[in-house]
């Protein structure tokens, strides 16, 4: 064997081996990841505390000094409770304010995928996308005085031009496109970039308040009047169609022990 046929040998036993290990490694890591829930747990259940954004990285918590929840994982985790026979419903423990604007449709649509029964229990607090995540769930607890609601879109942020002049900052404008920085904290925004984020908010609001009203099966203009950002205490949000009950932990799952008919035995995803 020449020495070039002995090169091109080496190195095909060494991608064989290398993509045999990585094959064998993702599949104990899934078999890991789907044998953890054991089969005597009957309810599966996730935790939705802190800013709730579309994904999350190491960084992420560190950077806006907060807990931090990524909707993918609660939404794969959810639409994937199905997939184990053994689980007979889901619940949705919440503490959250909000987070990024498409969060709380994904869990909700999530949650209104399922064939099982599910419970959303909104703690301290379930306002704006994590509220928006909770109506997609076939029952809504609450504290009495559990914050609810906040239903609203808002790009608020620090201007900090006139900072940055005071302190010999000047903003150098270099882009292809006029409005590409806009939003950015150095500098104001222009009429026309801030009629067009206003715009944009109105229609996200108005798909917010489509949402509401549909998993919660009440009036738009009813879910239009209590859309003005405000958050309500457990009990005025019961009165108002935003929950469905009063109560803490022990209370909705016994509610769960009642739709599912046996004790339950929680695992937490």
């Amino acid at each position: 064997m020449t020495k070039k046929k002995a090169i091109i040998s080496i190195l095909l036993v060494a991608i064989i081996a290398f993509v045999g290990g990585a094959y064998m490694f993702m599949g104990d890591y899934y078999e890991e990841d789907v044998a953890y829930i054991p089969e005597s747990c009957n309810v599966l259940a996730f935790t939705m505390n802190g800013y709730l954004a579309t994904y999350t990285t190491d960084a992420t918590a560190e950077e806006l000094e907060m807990d931090v929840v990524s909707s993918w994982y609660i939404a794969d985790g959810i639409r994937r409770a199905e997939d184990y026979p053994n689980i007979k419903a889901v619940l949705l423990s919440i503490d959250s304010s909000g987070g990024d604007i498409p969060t709380g449709e994904e869990v909700a649509n999530a949650l209104k995928s399922l064939e099982i029964p599910s419970v959303a229990l909104i703690r301290s607090i379930g306002a704006s996308a994590a509220y928006w995540a909770a109506t997609g769930a076939d029952t809504i607890f609450a504290s009495r005085v559990s914050d609810v609601g906040s239903i609203g879109v808002t790009a608020s942020y620090l201007d900090e031009s006139r900072k940055d002049a005071q302190e010999g900052y000047s903003y150098v404008e270099l882009t292809s496109a006029p409005h590409k920085d806009a939003g950015v904290p150095n500098r104001p925004l222009t009429a026309v970039e801030k009629a067009a984020i206003t715009s944009d908010l109105k229609k996200i609001h108005e798909v917010f308040v489509d949402d509401v009203a549909a998993n919660r099966n009440l009036e738009r203009e009813k879910v239009a009047q209590l859309a003005n950002g405000l958050t309500y205490l457990g009990i005025d949000a019961l009165e108002y169609g935003l929950v469905d009950k009063l109560g803490d932990f022990t209370a909705a799952t016994d509610y769960i022990e009642e739709q599912i008919g046996e004790p339950v035995e929680l695992c937490w995803y």
